[in-house]
């Protein structure tokens, strides 16, 4: 690589890096005294115009100094990939503990770990939870709380729990509740919650006779009260001191941004249409699918959590701290991976 296109690409590292630390646009001058002495403030300009050319950077103003455009922060996370190889999460002996200790109660680890990556990233992180479709079924408890009303506990053979309350249009004893139960636990238990869904409760409804209603009435809340709680629900971190960011300094963006997280179902299938199975995914601009978005940027990665995925993440404004914040998601989703495999997890004695 020629002289020249070495230091055009240390000018634009530096000034990404620069504005993603100032929120200022970045002028040649600054670039040359503090980063490239070697080069005049007038070849640094040389550069910067290269660049301009190539849609990296861009001027607000004539006389001002430049800052990144989207493709311009592709292009430098494509830089610093093999600076990420080498850099690792700083306290994964901690994420270890604290997933040894809350084994037994998986929604208060993923808040744990919510509120770390959002003091970590400084930004708003969430974690999606494990999408319990893929795991398999260790026992179903049902039980009758009121007339009308039954309460569904669903516990994967992964340790994992979920309950759910359906409404009940017909009437059921308790006794044949407990019958209804067992029967179901006999027929289900062992296999994965997607092919109870999509074909066991089927079949086994179509081998029944017409003459028992109350099975296959049964069955057929069995199947809503999979339907939801196989879905992922995304969790979102309450401290609210990423607003303070300058990118949120009027109302509008606020609602926005606010606006564009309550839509957990466009978040989780643009999360799931972009992830190719790589350690991190990066989502910016119109990578989200709305307008109003063009300035913000998610990070985010896969985990499994006794072999049960989910996606973590953090969103923010596209003038983040990626070098830092890049490493910080990809190894939590790998530690909880690891950590949580089956047999891996090594509860503390007491």
């Amino acid at each position: 690589m020629k002289k020249t296109e070495i230091r055009k690409r240390k000018v634009f590292k530096h000034l990404v890096e620069e504005f993603i630390s100032t929120n200022e646009p970045i002028p040649s001058k600054l670039i040359s005294k503090k980063y490239i002495e070697s080069a005049s403030s007038a070849t640094i300009r040389l550069d910067l115009t290269k660049l301009e050319k190539e849609n990296l950077i861009f001027q607000q103003h004539t006389s001002g100094g430049r800052i990144p455009t989207i493709k311009g922060y592709r292009r430098y996370i494509q830089m610093i990939k093999p600076e990420l190889e080498n850099t690792s999460y700083a306290n994964t002996d901690s994420l270890r503990k604290l997933l040894i200790n809350y084994y037994k109660d998986i929604p208060l680890a993923l808040h744990y770990i919510m509120q770390l990556l959002a003091k970590e990233t400084d930004q708003l992180s969430f974690v999606a939870e494990p999408e319990i479709s893929h795991g398999s079924l260790e026992k179903i408890d049902v039980f009758k709380i009121s007339k009308g009303k039954l309460l569904f506990v669903i516990s994967l053979d992964s340790g994992m729990d979920k309950t759910v309350i359906l409404k009940c249009d017909y009437n059921i004893t308790s006794q044949q509740l407990k019958a209804l139960v067992r029967y179901v636990n006999e027929e289900f238990v062992g296999q994965r919650i997607f092919d109870i869904q999509s074909r066991f409760i089927n079949e086994t409804s179509e081998s029944i006779s017409d003459e028992n209603k109350l099975l296959k009435s049964f069955l057929d809340e069995l199947e809503n009260a999979l339907s939801e709680i196989s879905s992922f629900f995304v969790h979102f971190d309450g401290n609210i001191s990423f607003l303070e960011q300058p990118e949120f300094d009027d109302k509008s963006s606020i609602l926005t941004f606010l606006g564009f997280i309550q839509r957990q179902d466009h978040l989780i299938k643009i999360m799931r249409e972009n992830d190719h199975g790589d350690k991190f995914n990066i989502l910016m601009g119109e990578d989200l699918g709305q307008p109003q978005l063009i300035n913000y940027s998610l990070i985010y990665a896969k985990y499994e959590l006794f072999g049960v995925p989910g996606y973590l993440g953090a969103l923010g404004p596209i003038r983040m701290n990626y070098k830092k914040n890049i490493p910080i998601i990809s190894n939590i989703a790998e530690i909880i991976t690891e950590t949580t495999k089956k047999g891996m997890v090594v509860p503390k004695n007491g």
